[in-house]
């Protein structure tokens, strides 16, 4: 009865193990940082966000104050700012569609966004390609807690 016990209690230890580092599989696979091209990820993020959100990544000044527009500057989409708070579905739409035309969309009207949308611009590969480079910026913690989150939907 002991070994049986064990034998439970260590596979549910190798398996919360894999679930913390085997790939995510569940994402949808363009998604995923190996599906990318990184190259041209962090090209097109040069040429497209960088003037925004900084050229390391590093957001606008004050990005969690509004402005006197009401609008809040351009977050950070390294590590500390919240861009890994949010699934790849809310990442992808909210780049390609842009922050007011999504929320707006979900029901959100009292929310206003400076983020234009690149729908008309960026391919749906670039835009992948873009939201894959910034992923591959963040530590290795940070990328399984938004892996997870997008894994579940949100």
């Amino acid at each position: 009865m002991k070994l049986i016990a064990l034998s439970l209690a260590l596979g549910a230890a190798v398996a919360a193990g894999l679930m913390l580092f085997w790939p995510d599989t569940t994402a949808r696979p363009d998604m995923r940082i190996a599906a990318a091209d990184l190259a041209q990820g962090e090209t097109l993020y040069s040429e497209n966000c960088a003037s925004c959100h900084g050229a390391n990544l590093e957001g606008q000044e004050n990005w969690r104050q509004p402005g006197a527009d009401g609008i809040l500057p351009a977050p950070p989409h390294d590590e500390t700012g919240h861009t890994w708070h949010h699934d790849d579905a809310m990442l992808f739409d909210y780049t390609k569609q842009g922050g007011q035309a999504l929320m707006q969309a979900r029901g959100v009207t009292d929310f206003q966004s400076g983020m234009p949308g690149f729908g008309d611009k960026l391919s749906d590969p670039e835009i992948r390609d873009i939201l894959a480079y910034i992923k591959s910026t963040w530590p290795e913690k940070i990328r399984r807690a938004q892996s997870g989150r997008s894994a579940q939907g949100g």
